[in-house]
Formats: structure tokens, C-alpha cells, sequence
């Protein structure tokens, strides 16, 4: 198989032209030319190096610094939220704690007032006891002291009764001894 040139060529009954090699051929069906590929080889790798140089590395470099950020701000995101659980468990142990306290605080409030109410009904039942006796006794003296006056008085009435009705008819030392023995026996009632 020839190519398309060679069969013109042979066509137009011209003398047979040799078989350019393949890199030839390729450059001149992409229309390559060899000096300005390197030129341009060459600056690629010069605007490669330039753009390694000064813009990825500082882009990287960035990004290197903001993932480290963003790393260490994970690690205190995760280090505050295992303090904040311990916080919790802490502040609901206190919680507790302080509940715990609360009813015994209240327990022994109730406790207090109960003995205390109880005090003061044993004191008022022992005030109310002792007035009661006092009341009695004063009652009593009352009583002993009426029944003094009355006996003076039944006394008198009767000595006197009997003085009148036996006043003519005894004597005065009769009536002295009758006055006696009326008074003891009024007294030993």
C-alpha cells in the first residue's frame, strides 16, 4: 500500500517519489514543526515550574495550614465535648447529692418538730396536770377553810342558842364546860 501521494504522483507519470519516514509524515499532516514544539516544551515547563514555584506551593502550604486548623479544631470539639459530658455527670452526681441532702435536711426537720411538738404536749399535759392539782389543792384549803369558818360560826350559833335557852337555868361553870364540849365536837367534825 502507498499512500495518497505516491499514487498521484504515479498517476500524473512522475517519477516515483521515496516514502517520507513516519515522524515526517506525522509533522506534516498536524503541520508540527520541530523548533517551535521544543520552544514550546520548553516554556511549559518553564510556566510549570513558575506555577509550582509560586502558586501551588503557598496554595498548598494553606491548605496544609487549614487542614491542621481544622484537625486541631475537631480535637478540642471532641476534648470539650468529652469535658462537657464529664461537667454533666458531675453536676447531676452533685445533683443528687445535694438531693440526697435535701431530704435528709427535711427528715430531720420532720423528726424535730415531731419531738418537739411532742415536748410541748408532754409540757402542756404536765402544766395542765400540776394546774389541775393546784386547783384541787387550792379547792381543798377552800373547803377546810369554809368548813372552819363554818364550824366557828355553827359554833358560836349554838353557844350562843344554847347560852340563851340555859342561861337562866345553869350555872356559869356549866355553861363554860357545855361551851367547851360543844366546840370540840363542832371541831371534830
Amino acid at each position: 500500500m502507498s499512500s495518497p501521494l505516491l499514487f498521484l504522483a504515479q498517476v500524473a507519470g512522475a517519477a516515483p517519489v521515496e516514502a517520507p519516514s513516519a515522524i515526517t509524515k506525522i509533522t506534516n499532516d498536524f503541520g508540527l514543526q520541530l523548533p517551535l514544539l521544543l520552544a514550546q516544551v520548553v516554556n511549559f515547563l518553564v510556566v510549570a515550574f513558575l506555577l509550582w514555584k509560586f502558586a501551588f506551593k503557598p496554595v498548598m502550604a494553606t491548605i496544609e495550614e487549614r487542614q491542621q486548623k481544622i484537625d486541631a479544631g475537631l480535637k478540642y470539639a471532641e476534648e470539650m465535648k468529652a469535658k462537657l459530658e464529664a461537667a454533666q455527670q458531675s453536676s447531676a452526681a452533685q445533683i443528687k447529692e445535694a438531693a440526697v441532702k435535701g431530704q435528709q435536711i427535711v427528715a430531720e426537720a420532720q423528726k424535730a418538730a415531731k419531738e418537739l411538738a411532742e415536748r410541748q404536749q408532754n409540757e402542756a399535759a404536765a402544766k395542765g396536770a400540776e394546774m389541775i392539782s393546784k386547783a384541787r389543792e387550792a379547792i381543798e384549803l377552800e373547803k377546810k377553810k369554809m368548813l372552819a369558818e363554818a364550824r366557828t360560826e355553827i359554833a358560836r350559833l349554838v353557844v350562843a342558842t344554847t347560852q340563851r335557852v340555859l342561861a337562866k337555868e345553869l350555872s356559869e361553870q356549866e355553861r363554860a364546860r357545855f361551851n367547851e364540849t360543844a366546840a370540840r365536837e363542832l371541831t371534830q367534825v
